[in-house]
């Protein structure tokens, strides 16, 4: 049996695919042996720092539960889910050059899911307020949703998260807190939405596993600047995932997981004691955010 060097490795494990049925999973497998391997051949890979890769990835696996996903989280601070997101808007673009072009306007720009989405949020109706009894200060949200022609978008679907006031979610607080600052709204018929929720406030992403283990290694912070996050969607449209950050908060420049754009950098208005724009009485002060969506037609 012809025995195999260090540089022809790659290449037969390649070729030990060649029966693969799946054309694209072939590629990307193909892809990522060659690049795996010439990874290990630059840094000259010792045996104990690849068990120890193992070792990291394994306690990885295990700190995963239903309300925590630890290989999320290690994607996002290796850059990796930003770059999937650009990629796949990268892919998009010459249709979306062509409508700019044409008088339409650029889509909101998406961002990364992070860790803490939780399917099957209440519905609930527009101007309800999500972050009462939340720490936090109250905070108003209102826009439009449109096409990039500016069309507006009926009965789309906003799936809302965020942490609280103290940089905290729902999910991190035990079996027992349940869903909190969470909801979905649907607009009206102008494509409108409101809702009242809070101000978010940086937070540090876990650290306490070996994704924060790692991120110290690289002598690195973990925070994240204050942001909501929005998954807007309607039949007929690309479903977009995106935050909204907040403008004067601290770490933009430095995001742990890379997400922020400044398309979607957000001012968010300080107001007295009074009455709010949708009548409500406030007692106490509070802020105002406004942000206006706009999807791309579904491929």
């Amino acid at each position: 049996m012809a025995q195999l060097e260090a540089g022809d490795l790659a290449q037969a494990v390649i070729d030990r695919m060649a029966d693969a049925p799946n054309p694209r999973f072939k590629q990307v497998m193909a892809a990522l042996v060659q690049h795996a391997h010439a990874f290990v051949r630059e840094v000259e890979l010792t045996p104990q720092e690849w068990m120890t890769a193992i070792e990291f990835l394994t306690a990885t696996g295990k700190m995963c539960d239903e309300k925590r996903q630890e290989f999320i989280l290690l994607s996002d601070t290796l850059g990796i889910s930003m770059l999937v997101v650009a990629v796949e808007q990268i892919k998009g673009a010459r249709a979306v050059q062509a409508q700019v072009a044409a008088g339409a306007q650029p889509p909101t720009e998406a961002t990364v899911q992070g860790p803490f989405y939780w399917e099957g949020s209440p519905e609930l109706g527009l101007g309800s307020d999500i972050g009462e009894g939340a720490p936090g200060e109250p905070a108003y949200y209102s826009g439009r949703v449109t096409d990039t022609a500016g069309t507006p978008i009926a009965n789309c679907c906003l799936d809302v998260w965020s942490g609280d006031g103290d940089g905290i979610y729902d999910m991190q607080m035990g079996e027992k807190a349940g869903m909190r600052l969470r909801a979905r709204f649907h607009s009206d018929a102008l494509g409108k939405y409101r809702f009242w929720s809070i101000k978010p406030t940086f937070y540090p992403v876990p650290d306490d596993g070996p994704v924060g283990d790692m991120l110290r290694a690289m002598g690195r912070h973990p925070n994240r600047p204050g942001h909501i996050h929005m998954m807007v969607y309607a039949p007929g449209y690309q479903r977009l995932t995106t935050h909204l950050f907040v403008s004067d908060s601290p770490y933009l420049d430095s995001d742990a997981v890379f997400g922020v754009r400044n398309s979607l950098i957000v001012d968010y208005a300080w107001h007295p004691a009074g009455t709010a724009p949708d009548g409500r009485t406030m007692e106490k002060a509070y802020y105002t955010a406004a942000y206006d969506f706009k999807l791309m037609p579904a491929a």
